[in-house]
């Protein structure tokens, strides 16, 4: 077994689609990034990354590098989970937390929990998702910017 955990943090600007863990939540604003920018993905895939001693997102998929640019976080999720599939792991469970001021995530969950286990090919009762807020502390409780925290198990 083999345990990863994984973070990220965007900053929010308007004009952009908020995604999270592979779903569109609607409101006026979403991540600043140079793919869709999707945070929970991003903490998932390092989290994977991590706990195949693997280095991170961003050494396997640069920003640096067009061919990235503006790409569904899903397909790098999927891309990730091969890697770690092609070592002979599986996913115990994952475990994550994204933290917002608004808009409130809670009618999401569901659909965040079915898009991630799709992809990682487990059921959804192996996922867990939480929103919180930081209590309109620091730029996150400001409204300035998206965190996510991951973390999960490899058998």
């Amino acid at each position: 077994m083999r345990i990863g955990f994984g973070y990220d943090l965007h900053k929010l600007t308007l004009g952009r689609k908020l995604m999270i863990g592979g779903v569109h939540v609607p409101c006026e604003f979403g991540e600043e990034a140079h793919s869709d920018g999707d945070v929970l993905l991003h903490a998932i895939v390092d989290a994977l990354f991590g706990a195949i001693a693997e280095g991170d997102i961003g050494s396997h998929f640069p920003p640096s590098d067009q061919k990235w640019k503006d790409i569904s976080s899903l397909t790098l999720l999927k891309k990730s989970f091969e890697i770690v599939k092609g070592k002979g792991y599986t996913i115990g469970n994952l475990d994550c937390t994204i933290v917002l001021e608004k808009p409130k995530l809670l009618p999401h969950i569901p659909s965040i929990k079915k898009s991630i286990s799709t992809v990682l090919e487990i059921e959804i009762g192996q996922v867990s998702v939480k929103g919180k807020t930081k209590e309109k502390v620091d730029a996150v409780g400001r409204g300035e910017a998206i965190e996510a925290y991951a973390s999960l198990l490899l058998e």
